[in-house]
């Protein structure tokens, strides 16, 4: 289980950074999605980004952004990962992969079995899978309905949707994934929380001291 990387998302404090400086997940995720609770501006996460540890990717996540926008961050060193949240298609990644040098990651609202049809045409370097909910993109804190096990997947994947400490191991054992990528499920309160955060980081690498 410790090969799995590890993906805080929805940080938005400096003390989010100190935890995280700390604990040293292998991403986190700043959210460029203005109708989030966890929404930064491309300021804040400048900010943020020139104290968060370089052993950290820092990994923009948008919801069918402004491709300029996306791009300004990337130059800007802002970013070092971009994830496409939206309903951006397969055209639109191939644009800005031609654009960029960053890896680019693809989240898929996973609704049924048919919302994992074609990804292969997608020119990404990962999925990201998230749990569906209607008119919502991303951070329901709902599990993903469709098991991955042993899916053939065009490419390595982030799996995210209700995870926490409790039921991490549980939902990894049930995929093939290469990431684990929490969000609320390390918040107390809508704010994040050290205490989850090291425990989540503990149940999958298992030695964290």
């Amino acid at each position: 289980m410790s090969k799995i990387k590890i993906k805080i998302c929805g940080l938005s404090r400096r003390e989010d950074i100190a935890c995280v400086n700390e604990l040293l997940p292998d991403f986190i995720g700043f959210n460029f999605y203005p109708p989030s609770k966890r929404y930064v501006t491309a300021r804040q996460g400048g900010g943020l980004k020139k104290i968060l540890s370089p052993q950290i990717k820092a990994v923009g996540v948008f919801v069918n952004a402004e491709m300029d926008f996306i791009l300004s961050l990337a130059a800007a060193g802002v970013i070092d990962m971009i994830q496409l949240h939206g309903d951006e298609d397969a055209a639109y990644c191939r644009k800005l992969k031609a654009l960029t040098r960053l890896p680019l990651i693809k989240a898929v609202r996973v609704r049924n079995e048919e919302s994992l049809r074609g990804l292969e045409n997608y020119p990404v370097d990962y999925f990201l899978f998230d749990a569906y909910a209607q008119g919502q993109y991303g951070g329901t804190g709902q599990r993903l309905a469709v098991p991955l096990k042993d899916k053939k997947i065009a490419r390595p994947y982030f799996i995210a949707g209700g995870l926490d400490a409790d039921n991490v191991l549980e939902i990894l054992s049930e995929a093939d994934a290469f990431a684990a990528d929490v969000c609320g499920g390390v918040e107390t309160d809508g704010v994040k929380d050290p205490q989850k955060i090291a425990a989540f980081i503990e149940k999958i690498r298992g030695d964290y001291k």
